[in-house]
Order: structure tokens, then C-alpha cells, then sequence
């Protein structure tokens, strides 16, 4: 017994058993609050769900797709490699469909926000897995998230009509130090960008001069453009697809994320 009771036993009180709330929640015998269980399930009033919104990555997860909206930071890269490898343990034969809206490594303004690494290790795991993995874009796809949308597999890599893929060579963070660290990171960055050219060509199709050249400067395709480049297969559009039925098959097949 300890010592805060003893005053109150001193006082006559004792100890007695009380049930938890009718509402209340047992999961693995630990006491889960009703005020907790109804926010983590939703209520109900006047036919309206009330409660916290949905957690958004995890039901998209359920349905094997993986969602990449940000700029390939160090926190994002973790996020989707945790994703992929999760879904190869639940299932190593169905699709996983990755959706793609991401300016790259950098910001809008250009200023970066990650490593040219981020994308080889996203890559690499795409490589690894054994699910195939169907590439959308849906809004943009910049620098090195181009190279994840191509690395999709061979014919099952979308785009949405009115999307944007954008080549440029790596951008290498602001150096600082003695003259011989800045002219290590000089060749790291040209090791890098000799890494996503043969990666890109690998994907493409493309040799690797012809990328070089166009990457010197920054290179934007539409979606034409970027089938003919070889960076996806397909543009997906229902609004064309009225009376066709294997590209409306695609369209929902896509959305729903099975592949």
C-alpha cells in the first residue's frame, strides 16, 4: 500500500472497485476512455460522422498505394521505403500503385531540400521488391521524381493528361569548409548526376549522351511528351475513354489502386 493511501484510510476511506464506463474500450487489457474510442472510430449524429478526419495514408495503404506529394526530404524518403516494404510483407503478388506529385529534391523556388540520394534509395527499393509497381502522375514530376515515375514497371507507367515532368541535372547543396572538402562534394554531385543518367537511361530507353544534353538545361514535357520521351507508357483520361472499354478497365483499375 503506499503512503498516499494511508492518510486517506486514516480518515476512513477505503478502496473500492469501480467498472469502467459502459463506453469504454478493452484492447489487450489495457482501459481505453470512452471519450477515446468514439474519437478513434467516428460518431454518429443526424447521420453526420462526427470525430477527428480519417487517417488518410493508411487507408490509402490499405489499398496498396503509395502516395508521394512532398519533396524528397530525408522524412519522406523513410515514409514511402517503410511503405513499400510493408506492402511486399503483406503481399509479394499484388500491384502496389504509387501516385506521383513532387517538385524532386528541391522547392519551388529551387532551393534544395534533400539529397539526390533520396530518390536512388526510393528507386532501389522499388527495384527490390517483389510486388509489381505502377507509376501515376498526377501533377507534377521534377528532377528525380521523374526517375521514380520511369522506374516503374514496363507498361504500367500513367500519366493524367494535364501533367508536368521536368529534367535538370542534380543541384548540389551550398558547400562550405576548406577548398579540398568543397571539391569532394564537387565530384559527389558529378557522381550523382552520372548515377541518375545511367538509372534514367535504364528506364527510358534514352541514351545517355542525349540525356546529358537535355538535362543541361531544364527540360518540361507535357504528357505527350513525356511517352514519346519513354518516361511513361500511357496518358489515362476518362473523358476519352467513353466506349473504350480496355482504357476505361485502366482508369478504374488505376483509381482503385489493384493494378
Amino acid at each position: 500500500m503506499t503512503l498516499q493511501v494511508l492518510p486517506l484510510l486514516a480518515l476512513g476511506w477505503s478502496p473500492i472497485a469501480v467498472p469502467p464506463p459502459a463506453a469504454a474500450v478493452t484492447r489487450g487489457g489495457l482501459l481505453i476512455g470512452a471519450s477515446a474510442a468514439g474519437a478513434s472510430s467516428g460518431q454518429m449524429v443526424d447521420g453526420a460522422r462526427i470525430g477527428p478526419p480519417p487517417d488518410m495514408p493508411s487507408m490509402l495503404l490499405n489499398q496498396r498505394i503509395v502516395y508521394l506529394g512532398l519533396p524528397l526530404s530525408a522524412q519522406v524518403t523513410e515514409l514511402i521505403i517503410g511503405q513499400l516494404l510493408y506492402l511486399q510483407y503483406d503481399s509479394s503478388e499484388k500491384p502496389i500503385t504509387m501516385y506521383i506529385n513532387s517538385p524532386g529534391t528541391t522547392l519551388e523556388d529551387g532551393r534544395p531540400v534533400g539529397f539526390e540520394t533520396e530518390a536512388f534509395a526510393i528507386a532501389d527499393t522499388m527495384g527490390y521488391v517483389k510486388p509489381p509497381i505502377h507509376t501515376l502522375l498526377v501533377g507534377k514530376a521534377y528532377g528525380l521524381s521523374a526517375l521514380l515515375l520511369a522506374s516503374g514497371d514496363k507498361g504500367h507507367r500513367s500519366s493524367l493528361p494535364y501533367c508536368t515532368v521536368m529534367l535538370h541535372q542534380p543541384r548540389g547543396q551550398m558547400a562550405q569548409g576548406q577548398a579540398s572538402d568543397i571539391a569532394i562534394k564537387a565530384r559527389e554531385v558529378l557522381v550523382n548526376r552520372k548515377n541518375a543518367l545511367q538509372m534514367l537511361s535504364a528506364a527510358t530507353g534514352q541514351s545517355e549522351e542525349r540525356l546529358r544534353a537535355d538535362t543541361n538545361r531544364c527540360l518540361y514535357l507535357d504528357a505527350q511528351q513525356a511517352v514519346d520521351y519513354g518516361i511513361v507508357d500511357k496518358i489515362i483520361d476518362k473523358r476519352q475513354a467513353v466506349g473504350v472499354d480496355s482504357l476505361a478497365e485502366d482508369v478504374a483499375a488505376v483509381s482503385r489502386g489493384l493494378g
